[in-house]
């Protein structure tokens, strides 16, 4: 028997999503091409003079319009591309954001102040606590971005086995934690701000003047954040573990402890945040907080939600300054600033990510194909009675085959959003609720694809306590993860939607009532 037929099924389809994935091109070049493909499209239908009719509501007020194709290789074509290209991308709605919010991370990052708070955290963990704690920390991580991926999945390793637990159990518990609740949060991230501004944008399709904050999601996110941490737990303690030989290594690996430099480090930087916080809150709780809405005094269309990303900045900036000038890492203005632009160079492959799926959605906009397949496939689900809990289904599915072949959560939301916010929309669903969709699948199967940018650096790192682990090997690991979490995250999806919950502050789950 040669050494294909000794594979198993799971592993050869694996291999094969491995094999195909890797043959795709690029994300960036991957949206170069959609946008030709929208430019050679919207041309031919222009020709042929296709048109739809719809209700698009406008200021509240529902108007019914026509709108034919452009041909964007047309005369009226061709000018919008040549004077709109430069602005496509200077005014993609999450560009701004997300470069803003990753200002304040790279600060708090880079002086030190996440790995010491990480540290912190595990190093006070209770014994029987020590699995929720990974859990939550790597959950908890995604507000730095990816710093999970390099700092608390060895971390989590290194803590089972300092408690003479598996290694790979705490590798497993971290990865979880970190990759497959990425989209979970109990706080506004970087990834808010991303997503939100490409659901904006697909909204408008619709709607020209639709709004999604960053706290779009929260109320979910939340939730799922302390849903998801039992369930990893439950997963890590009752499947993964057990299913793992006796750790034979003994508890000989420790733990940085923290120095009492960093200790008061970390002491000065949580009365910075608490200072902060109060701060914040005169300028929203008081009915004359400067933050409320001016002219209604009301709280979830205000200053303060739209102006979520200049807070999140301050909130990390701040804490990160005071730790690194308690501790030595900040010395000056000089390094602050050069922590500023590390942030902007650490973007780049994001700006130029950015640079070709800007235009991909502004020519898909512009030439209405975005409004055709959105009024087409929404009044197709109608007509066909799909909706409700089998739509839901559906719409995970489709997204969990993607992010099998496509790694990047925003080139898959840039990809996915204009077809689906807009179309779903047609069915009555707010694009908050169908973003938190996104987000459940987009998070669940990252874990168990070798396409995952990370997936060879964590590989490395259970090689470390396995050495003749291979991609199969983690695979194995993290697939309980990957299972347990699509079909009870996913379950928790369907009842949100069930009892009509609303997502987020001010994000209902459907459009009209």
């Amino acid at each position: 028997m040669n050494k294909l037929a000794k594979k198993g099924l799971g592993m050869r389809m694996l291999d094969n999503i491995e094999r195909v994935g890797n043959k795709l091109p690029h994300p960036a070049t991957l949206f170069a091409i959609l946008t030709l493909a929208v430019i050679l499209i919207s041309t031919l239908l222009w020709a042929l003079g296709v048109s739809v009719s719809f209700t698009q509501i406008v200021a509240g007020e529902a108007t019914e319009r026509t709108v034919a194709v452009m041909g964007l290789l047309s005369p009226d074509g061709i000018r919008y591309m040549v004077t709109s290209f430069v602005s496509n991308f200077v005014l993609f709605p999450p560009l701004g954001m997300v470069l803003i919010a990753m200002v304040g991370v790279t600060i708090a990052e880079g002086s030190g102040l996440i790995d010491a708070s990480l540290r912190n955290i595990v190093l006070k963990a209770p014994k029987r606590l020590i699995t929720v704690i990974v859990v939550f920390a790597g959950i908890m991580s995604s507000i730095a971005a990816d710093v999970g991926y390099v700092v608390l999945i060895p971390l989590g390793a290194v803590i089972f086995a300092a408690s003479g637990r598996h290694p790979l159990a705490g590798l497993a518990a971290a990865f979880a934690g970190v990759s497959a609740a990425f989209c979970a949060s109990l706080l506004i991230t970087p990834l808010d701000a991303l997503l939100g501004g490409i659901t904006q944008a697909a909204a408008q399709i619709m709607i020209p003047d639709y709004i999604v904050t960053p706290a779009a999601n929260l109320f979910f996110n939340m939730v799922s954040t302390v849903f998801l941490t039992i369930l990893a737990t439950i997963i890590t303690e009752k499947i993964v573990e057990p299913r793992l030989p006796k750790w034979e290594g003994g508890n000989n690996e420790t733990i940085e402890q923290l120095t009492p430099l960093q200790k008061k480090g970390l002491r000065n930087a949580t009365i910075s945040i608490i200072l902060f916080a109060v701060l914040m809150a005169l300028t929203i709780v008081p009915s004359w907080g400067i933050l409320r809405n001016p002219t209604t005094g009301g709280i979830l269309i205000s200053p303060f939600f739209t102006g979520l990303i200049t807070i999140m900045m301050l909130f990390f900036m701040i804490p990160g300054i005071v730790y690194g000038r308690t501790v030595g890492t900040i010395k000056n203005d000089k390094d602050v600033i050069g922590l500023m632009g590390k942030s902007f160079a650490d973007m780049s492959s994001y700006l130029v990510l950015v640079f070709f799926s800007a235009q991909f959605i502004a020519y898909f906009t512009q030439s209405n194909l975005g409004t055709l397949i959105a009024v087409g496939g929404g009044n197709f689900l109608q007509a066909m009675g799909i909706g409700g809990v089998p739509l839901i289904i559906a719409f995970l599915l489709i997204v969990t085959v993607v992010n099998l072949f496509i790694g990047s959560a925003s080139a898959k939301w840039a990809l996915l959003a204009p077809v689906f916010v807009p179309m779903f929309m047609v069915v009555g669903w707010s694009p908050e609720f169908v973003q938190a969709l996104y987000r459940v699948a987009d998070s669940s199967t990252t874990i168990i694809t070798p396409l995952l940018s990370y997936f060879a650096l964590i590989l490395t790192f259970m090689q470390k306590y396995d050495p003749k682990a291979g991609i199969g090997s983690l695979t194995a690991l993290m697939m309980p993860y990957a299972v347990l979490f699509l079909f009870f995250w996913g379950l928790l999806a369907i009842v949100w939607y069930l009892t009509g919950v609303p997502v987020g502050p001010g994000a209902p789950i459907f459009l009209l009532r």
